[in-house]
């Protein structure tokens, strides 16, 4: 995606700190000539190669799995908070614009067996079970239940590049405590974590 320098976030851990908690993503590739995407969650594991990977898995009755073996880089997008910055908010005369934090990841697609799928979904559960009052926990599913999984692609991408747009008013310095006022004021939920970023971003040297 077109990134002008200044927001250009090359902190990887920061950025592997983001796909951690915004996983679930969009999943691009071309299937029967055309772009095809998928809302799907997507989760950052290490791998034993020393690679990042995004493990995830998608119904087989979804048609664009089929062509994974056909181009096998595929683009994975997430989506961070985002907000509305009006110009009144400046010293200076200027156009509103939009604050936001993206991820573009681009990857090599191959798909899992049986075995690794089953691990993966168990790790996919676990994580989202934890702090629930009755966690689940896949192997205590019945045999029946667990078929279901029959109806399901797996598949992990070797983390080939990633793009990452934080936009953060980085170019009004001067107007970071009156953009951060606003956004609170504004009492909606993104605004706020916006606000967040542009607080811990403006602090950086």
């Amino acid at each position: 995606m077109y990134i002008p320098q200044h927001y250009q976030n090359e902190q990887l851990d920061e950025v592997r700190d983001f796909l951690r908690k915004n996983a679930f993503g969009i999943l691009v590739n071309q299937h029967d000539g055309r772009p095809w995407a998928t809302h799907i969650p997507l989760e950052l594991e290490e791998g034993g190669d020393g690679n990042d990977y995004l493990v995830g898995h998608m119904a087989k009755a979804n048609p664009q799995w089929k062509s994974f073996g056909e181009a096998r880089q595929v683009l994975c997008i997430f989506n961070g908070p985002h907000s509305y910055v009006s110009s009144s908010w400046y010293r200076e005369e200027e156009v509103p614009t939009w604050d936001y934090i993206a991820v573009h990841v681009y990857g090599t697609l191959s798909l899992l067996d049986a075995d690794a799928l089953y691990d993966a979904l168990d790790r996919l559960v676990a994580k989202y079970e934890r702090g629930s009052a009755s966690p689940i926990v896949l192997s205590e599913l019945s045999r029946k239940t667990l078929r279901q999984m029959r109806g399901v692609v797996g598949f992990k991408i070797r983390i080939d590049e990633i793009q990452a747009a934080y936009k953060l008013s980085q170019g009004r310095p001067s107007d970071h405590a009156r953009i951060i006022r606003e956004l609170e004021n504004t009492g909606d939920p993104a605004a706020l974590e916006v606000a967040r970023a542009i607080q811990r971003h403006g602090k950086r040297p």
